[in-house]
């Protein structure tokens, strides 16, 4: 009886999981194979899927590593685990490319029924399924379906983080390894496993499981000391991809103006188009107005007057817009619900947008946004107190996940 009990809760979070995975997915499909149809430049087949940082994924699977240390741009700064599973996928008969997608999306997947049980346990249901959708439906989902390691960096933190929560300091320690063998921000685990034994007196366990997790990044930088003689060799490579900026946070800056001003506006340091900022001040004094009159008016028009405006402002604004409000949006939504939020998800949320903002650039700030699971517990507990605004978000979140999975299909920069 106790078993049967037990598998209740992993049955619903797959149940639930495979809804919210199978739905969103078949979403992003059908957005490709639409814009597949229409444009005769789209990569055929599962060539689609391994565009971007899916070439360098792939070439490091068939071919290896690369690096000199000249200030370029190398694949040695791609973190090595997600090569090694395509190379095992390809070891069994794979084409590259549908080794990539499956594991993927699969992480994805998993990610998603791990999420489910720990907000299951941490806190209820409504919550657990609220940051399921959230996670499932974010626009930059579109990259746990692609040729990329978000899927498998979602499985591997979240699992880890989890396992910590539950003092399962074994099991810790082992997604702790594979996260931090995934990509850079993995690290962030660190300071969050030492400071959550800190803050909750736990044993020297959980310091040597914090620890612990660093290993999968230290074996990578054996293995680069080893080959090319140079143990930080991804760290310097991943300067070669990043353009120089004049001040610290210049990128940013930039962004901004391109949000308020405009493109041609910003770029040419003057007034080239005066309808963009028009058009911009307008929508925001729309906003202002609205709020004035939201007791005369009430809830339900002031509701849907600023859906409507939010959909504006995306459509004049873009992608700068949307970039600035997923970062600096989800920052203010961590620390807004920092006592909501369970220690170990804020902590984690909290290193995880120093490292995000570490560096000044822009550079997929927005995706790595996206893979810190804390944002999308944050986004459940928000759902979870105003369910119809949380309907009202995954519908937009549906319309901007179809925008990127067209753009990604296109071949154009989504992320």
């Amino acid at each position: 009886m106790q078993r049967q009990v037990a598998k209740l809760p992993l049955r619903e979070a797959m149940q639930f999981a495979g809804l919210m995975w199978g739905t969103s997915r078949l979403f992003v499909l059908l957005a490709i194979g639409i814009v597949s149809l229409l444009d005769e430049d789209v990569p055929d087949g599962w060539a689609v899927f391994a565009q971007w940082d899916g070439e360098h994924y792939i070439g490091i699977a068939e071919t290896g590593y690369r690096f000199q240390n000249d200030g370029q741009g190398y694949n040695v700064a791609f973190f090595p685990l997600f090569p090694l599973l395509i190379r095992a996928g390809m070891a069994i008969g794979l084409a590259p490319e549908v080794a990539g997608t499956l594991v993927n999306n699969l992480a994805f997947f998993g990610a998603l029924v791990v999420l489910y049980l720990w907000m299951l346990e941490r806190h209820d249901r409504t919550l657990a399924k609220w940051s399921v959708a959230a996670l499932a439906w974010n626009p930059f989902s579109l990259f746990g379906s692609m040729v990329y390691t978000e899927g498998l960096f979602l499985l591997g933190s979240t699992a880890a983080l989890r396992a910590f929560d539950k003092r399962q300091y074994g099991w810790a320690s082992l997604w702790g390894i594979v996260t931090t063998a995934i990509r850079p921000p993995g690290i962030a685990l660190l300071p969050t496993f030492l400071l959550t034994a800190w803050r909750e007196k736990r044993g020297i366990a959980a310091y040597l499981t914090a620890i612990g997790t660093t290993l999968g990044l230290l074996l990578y930088m054996l293995y680069c000391w080893h080959q090319f003689d140079e143990p930080l060799a991804f760290f310097w490579a991943q300067q070669g991809w990043r353009p120089p900026q004049r001040y610290f946070g210049a990128a940013w800056v930039s962004l901004f103006l391109k949000a308020l001003v405009g493109y041609a506006n910003e770029d040419e340091r003057r007034l080239v188009d005066p309808w963009y900022p028009l058009a911009i001040g307008l929508i925001i004094g729309l906003g202002f107005l609205l709020w004035s009159l939201r007791h005369r008016l009430g809830f339900p028009k002031t509701g849907y007057g600023f859906c409507v405006l939010v959909v504006l402002l995306w459509l004049v604004a873009g992608t700068p817009l949307v970039n600035i409000v997923t970062v600096f949006g989800g920052a203010y939504v961590i620390w807004h619900l920092r006592h909501e939020l369970n220690r170990l998800a804020f902590y984690y949320g909290i290193f995880s947008w120093f490292i995000i903002l570490g560096n000044g650039r822009t550079i997929s700030a927005e995706r790595f946004a996206f893979g810190c699971v804390t944002l999308s517990i944050a986004l459940g507990i928000l759902f979870s107190k105003a369910p119809r605004w949380g309907y009202a978000t995954l519908i937009f979140f549906a319309i901007l996940l179809g925008s990127l999975s067209v753009r990604f299909a296109q071949g154009m920069w989504a992320g």
